[in-house]
Formats: C-alpha cells, structure tokens, sequence
C-alpha cells in the first residue's frame, strides 16, 4: 500500500510504501472489540468499598428481649437490615484487569492500523516538529491538513514544542510511538503518522 507523504503546512514530500501485513488486513472486528475491553478493564480503578456488618462501628448488645415485644427477633444492630448497618456483598477493593494474550493484542493493533488505512483515515507526515510553540500556529496548520479530530504518532521521542503546542487543542491527541494503542486510535477520527512512526511500527512488527 502507497500513501503520499504530506508536510505540516500541507505540501506534498513524496511517498512511502506501507506494510500489507500491518496496514492491508481485512479488519476483524472481534479482535479489536476484545482489546478495547482489556484496556477499558485493566485502567478502572476498582476502589470502591462499602462497610460490611463486621466493619460497622455500633454494639453488639441483643437489642432487646427475644420473646414477648410481638416483633422480629433481632440481635446486632449492625446488620444490613437496618438504617446504618454494614452492607450485605457489597462492593470490595479489587482489580478489574483480565488477561490477553500479547499476540491477541499485536493482532488487533494491527487490525486497528488496517481499519484506519481501508476508512482513508490514515495521514502521513514527514515530521511532527514545530519551531515556535504556538497553539495558535499548530491550529492553522491542522486547518490546512483538514484534521479536526485526530490522534498523531510521533518517534520515541516527542519535539517539545510541537507537543507543547497541541496540548490546549480539544479532540488533538500526541503520543510517542511507544504509546500507540487500540482505543485512543478508535476514539479519534483520524490517525497521523509520522514517518519515524511507520519505521518504528515495521521493525517493532518484523
């Protein structure tokens, strides 16, 4: 797969050859669907807590008489029938994460990757730098690249004013290429790669 090659002010600067074996699959929704949902488990917090009965801080004296008051027979008050009291299987501190396998989830990077190039989502540019760290110099430049709504890949190592620049920019994502992922490429509409990415992403895939 060919794909022109744009600078940042929008002119052309070639072309690159891309992988078919990471940009030409036929994308499997399945696949991705299974490593969003890794990722959305593996980041929730899982700190909610509530008290059980043995956690409530109330006595433990019987309430009153077991016979004769014409009502229920209780003991603790600090059982979950009462105003107060610990909660029954309530909610406990633990990790949400489950587990993928690392080639399950090199598929559907892969396929994430596809699904972008076959939408004609998928921009290319030479390089991610920008002199000046202008906010509003970096939003003319995405005018001109008609980019909105976008997620941009930079090498290993991010230009300071270039990231800088986008930081204030809504719907604008920036991330070294040891950061791509299945969900932040879903969630924005257009992916942007520069060309360090794309090597990267080869020799990470060989």
């Amino acid at each position: 797969m060919e794909l022109k090659v744009t600078t940042l002010e929008g002119k052309e600067a070639g072309s690159v050859q891309l992988s078919d074996a990471i940009f030409g699959l036929e994308p499997r929704a399945d696949i991705i669907q299974r490593c969003v949902q890794w990722q959305l488990n593996k980041r929730q917090a899982g700190t909610h807590k509530a008290k059980g009965r043995a956690e409530i801080w109330r006595t433990g004296k019987k309430m009153y008489k077991q016979k004769g008051t014409g009502g229920a027979r209780h003991g603790s008050a600090r059982v979950p029938q009462f105003r107060g009291g610990g909660r029954a299987f309530g909610p406990v501190v633990r990790s949400h994460a489950t587990d993928l396998p690392k080639k399950v989830r090199a598929m559907a990077l892969k396929h994430a990757l596809s699904a972008k190039a076959k939408d004609g989502d998928l921009v290319v540019l030479e390089n991610a730098t920008l002199e000046a760290a202008k906010t509003k110099a970096l939003i003319g430049h995405f005018s001109g690249l008609g980019l909105t709504n976008a997620l941009i890949i930079d090498g290993a190592e991010l230009h300071n004013g270039f990231a800088a620049a986008a930081r204030n920019i809504p719907n604008m994502d920036v991330l070294p290429i040891q950061g791509i992922n299945v969900y932040d490429i879903l969630r924005r509409q257009k992916l942007v790669l520069t060309k360090a990415a794309i090597d990267a992403l080869e020799a990470r895939f060989k």
